[in-house]
């Protein structure tokens, strides 16, 4: 499950009513104690019990969708919602950063002035490079968590899916 994408996803096929399917997953989860869930129409976020979660833990959103006599299930592995915010708008703040002081610094280059700013678009590079790592790390100190709600998704529809 190792990877370098920050939110790894899967996609799986069943056979079976979108419903019952649901509902299998989710009681399943009520005899577990080490998961919570949280429920909504065709999705389904199973998240590490409270006592157990840390500022990395992951969480799973599972999408539901009928397709004939299967149905599609869609499972995105990542963060909690506010951790992964920062880190998207981290690298939102830094590409517009880097869009518009590459464009004022290039302009004073055209124009024949200093344009000493321009090296800052390596320090934005940096820092997106360390908030990428960041993330990175973090994945890895919440990987055992990730392989248990995989694994527990696994034994629930009886089926090895792959990352």
């Amino acid at each position: 499950m190792s990877s370098f994408r920050i939110r790894p996803r899967f996609k799986h096929k069943l056979k079976g009513d979108q419903s019952e399917i649901e509902e299998k997953i989710h009681q399943a989860l009520s005899d577990k104690d080490q998961f919570i869930s949280s429920r909504l129409a065709g999705h389904l976020y199973i998240k590490i019990h409270p006592e157990e979660q840390h500022f990395w833990s992951p969480q799973l959103d599972l999408t539901f969708e009928q397709e004939e006599e299967n149905v599609i299930v869609r499972g995105l592995y990542g963060p909690k919602p506010t951790l992964w915010a920062i880190f998207f708008f981290g690298y939102v703040v830094l590409g517009i950063l880097t869009i518009f002081i590459g464009m004022w610094g290039l302009t004073r280059w055209s124009l024949g002035m200093s344009s000493m700013v321009l090296w800052t678009i390596p320090v934005f590079a940096i820092i997106a490079a360390i908030l990428y790592f960041s993330a990175q790390t973090g994945q890895k100190l919440g990987a055992q968590q990730m392989f248990d709600i995989h694994h527990f998704y696994e034994e629930t529809v009886s089926d090895k899916i792959e990352i």
